[in-house]
């Protein structure tokens, strides 16, 4: 209390008696898995390994590149964003090995029917070099060669200068160049045919980066996938990125992948098993699951009780794979066959923003899908469906849509995604949104400080519909007082709150009793 002693007026700042929560993120999407290249802007992270926010497919370009042979990861993430999600995180497998060789540049000339005039090779192996040439001016003898200048840059810095070159004379461009610079070796191409004049204008200004030799892929196993928490790689690596929601890995398909084109189901099922175990760990995430390829419904059900054998509320599992437009298109097919997790958490993205973390993310198109590989009918999907495995159907008309909604746990209490994730979001708002109360005297007035702000909280999730009931009582209930903070919670410096929610669970099954209405003789 402060201290009064002059008169005066003074005025006092009361603080509110209830805080208001704000929902926690739940459509924050990380990707792990293979990508063009790594991001060279942070000169913490070198390799461009550890979790990265990206919040648009653009800035994804800049960062890891485009599409790209032998890996899924672009095509998923372009899917994510595509079906509505705006938030993700990357996080880059290393799949490959420098080639070991050096980088190497064929300088183009100003006229493209006189070739390249110089080659251009890194003295070190899979140097990052690039080089510019300034403007070709006439030497000061005026029946001399044409003139130029050669610069070296590497990482944005001029380390080599090398001004008024020449085709042959005591400025020869090789000789000068190979003769001093610590970064490249030159080799002139130039035709003997070439005359003085054609010489003038030979070589093009600009600026020209070594081309590096294509790396060496390298084998990825599961313990690559699963990463470090420590090093800030892999799947444990996203401890860091506490706001991530959903977790997928479209590139185990690229590392399951035999020589033979068989799918090594072990890894598949090591690398998920990992992923449901980080989701679990952290309990504000769900793993979305995408099923081994080319197997057909009974195939998928063996595998998924008989293999996999995955028991979890914080996965869910979609089959078949879907169909996309194939940008790359290297080996002449304009279409590919991906697996739909990208797509698929783009969708629970899409849904949270329309309709809330509540509505069960299904019956719902799937953006920029061309087709499934397998089409599933109503008597198949009745096996699917009761072991946790989500079908993608086409129905017509109506498109390609999400036609499931379960987890893959065995507890009916959380066989729903929605009820799953609508209580991720509880709980994360809550602990975060109750920092306040940490250390405050245990007494009353923070008993009901902290019932009043849960309270509030609650009461506009059920308006908004999140919550089963036709009045507050029915939908959820707080309780915080002498009944649940005895003497001895409280002589242990424990807080405890009690919440109750009845969540919305889906209209899985729609059943209409028909019957005919026959009139009898009054």
């Amino acid at each position: 209390m402060p201290t009064y002693t002059a008169p005066g007026v003074y005025v006092e700042e009361v603080p509110s008696s209830q805080k208001v929560l704000a929902s926690a993120p739940t459509a924050v999407a990380a990707f792990v898995g293979f990508t063009e290249r790594a991001p060279l802007d942070d000169p913490n992270d070198p390799d461009g390994l550890a979790p990265r926010l990206v919040t648009s497919w653009s800035q994804f370009e800049q960062l890891y590149g485009s599409f790209v042979d032998g890996a899924i990861l672009p095509l998923s993430v372009f899917g994510f964003f595509q079906n509505g999600g705006t938030l993700a995180y990357i996080v880059r497998i290393p799949h490959s090995t420098p080639a070991g060789e050096p980088s190497t540049l064929a300088l183009p000339a100003a006229d493209r029917s006189l070739g390249h005039p110089l080659e251009i090779t890194s003295v070190e192996p899979d140097a990052d070099v690039t080089v510019t040439v300034e403007s070709v001016d006439q030497a000061p003898e005026d029946d001399g060669p044409a003139a130029f200048t050669i610069n070296v840059v590497v990482g944005g810095k001029t380390v080599e200068e090398f001004p008024d070159l020449t085709f042959g004379g005591p400025r020869d461009a090789a000789t000068v160049i190979n003769k001093t610079s610590t970064q490249i070796k030159v080799e002139v191409k130039l035709a003997e045919d070439v005359d003085l004049a054609t010489q003038l204008e030979l070589l093009k200004p600009g600026q020209y980066a070594l081309k590096k030799a294509a790396p060496v892929p390298a084998p990825v196993n599961g313990r690559k996938f699963a990463g470090s928490e420590a090093a800030r790689t892999g799947i444990n690596g996203l401890a860091i990125a506490e706001d991530v929601t959903m977790v997928i890995v479209p590139d185990l398909i690229t590392a399951a992948t035999k020589e033979d084109g068989s799918i090594d189901l072990a890894l598949w099922k090591a690398v998920q098993t990992s992923l449901i175990a980080h989701c679990e760990l952290h309990s504000n995430r769900m793993a979305v699951l995408d099923a081994p390829p080319g197997m057909g419904p009974q195939q998928i059900k063996e595998w998924r009780s008989d293999t996999a054998m995955y028991d979890s509320a914080f996965a869910a599992l979609y089959y078949p794979w879907i169909k996309v437009e194939n940008p790359v298109g290297s080996n002449g097919n304009a279409e590919v066959f991906i697996p739909p997790s990208g797509h698929v958490a783009g969708v629970w993205a899409r849904t949270d923003d329309t309709r809330g973390v509540w509505k069960a993310p299904a019956n719902d198109t799937i953006r920029g899908v061309l087709d499934v590989e397998r089409a599933i009918t109503q008597n198949e999907q009745s096996l699917l469906n009761p072991i946790g495995i989500n079908c993608i159907r086409p129905f017509g008309t109506r498109g390609i849509r999400i036609w499931g909604a379960r987890t893959l746990t065995s507890d009916t209490d959380w066989q729903y995604i929605n009820v799953r994730r609508l209580f991720n979001m509880v709980e994360s708002t809550i602990m975060t949104g109750t920092q306040w109360a940490v250390f405050e005297p245990n007494d009353v007035t923070l008993w009901e400080g902290v019932t009043r702000t849960l309270t509030g909280y609650l009461h506009g999730l059920w308006q908004s519909g999140a919550l089963f009931g036709a009045s507050a009582d029915q939908a959820y209930f707080v309780r915080c007082d002498a009944t649940t903070n005895p003497p001895e919670s409280i002589d242990a410096g424990k807080l405890v709150v009690e919440v109750g929610l009845a969540p919305v669970k889906p209209a899985e099954f729609v059943i209409f009793r028909i019957s005919q209405n026959k009139q009898s003789a009054s």
